[in-house]
């Protein structure tokens, strides 16, 4: 892990304001951002441990845990819920507890016409979704879920 973030500060030395963009970094190369990395991104720069666990746990994007096989980003924004994506996520959350898949909260996808809409493993865009759609949409992913 140490070499991973030694590269990802080297990216950034330089960069004013680089705490979101080291974070962000961290998470697509180690899927995460582990409890280990923070005294390091602190000390590198040179801020306190509580100021970078603190914009950690402040957007939640950012996991504090390695994901699931899979992740299914379930839209919670306005236009969403009003389409249905509370009932949704209630469905996913408790269809989904095996942990085969991460489910995860994301306030829009800018499918708001045409919502409620997943994300599924950050490239798979889907509109319109039923809880009817969505346990197809599971099944084809043959997590065993």
């Amino acid at each position: 892990m140490l070499n991973t973030l030694n590269a990802i500060f080297a990216k950034h030395r330089h960069q004013p304001g680089a705490l979101l963009p080291i974070l962000h970094d961290i998470q697509d190369e180690l899927g995460y951002v582990p409890d280990q990395a923070v005294p390091e991104i602190a000390k590198e720069l040179n801020l306190s441990r509580a100021e970078v666990h603190g914009v950690i746990t402040y957007y939640h994007y950012f996991r504090q845990t390695p994901p699931a096989k899979h992740v299914v980003h379930v839209c919670c924004a306005e236009a969403c819920q009003a389409n249905g994506s509370e009932a949704l996520a209630t469905h996913a959350a408790a269809r989904l507890q095996n942990g085969d898949i991460t489910l995860e909260p994301v306030y829009c996808l800018g499918l708001c016409s045409i919502g409620p809409a997943i994300q599924i493993d950050e490239t798979s865009l889907y509109a319109r979704v039923t809880t009817e759609k969505f346990e197809s949409l599971i099944k084809e992913l043959g997590t065993g879920s």
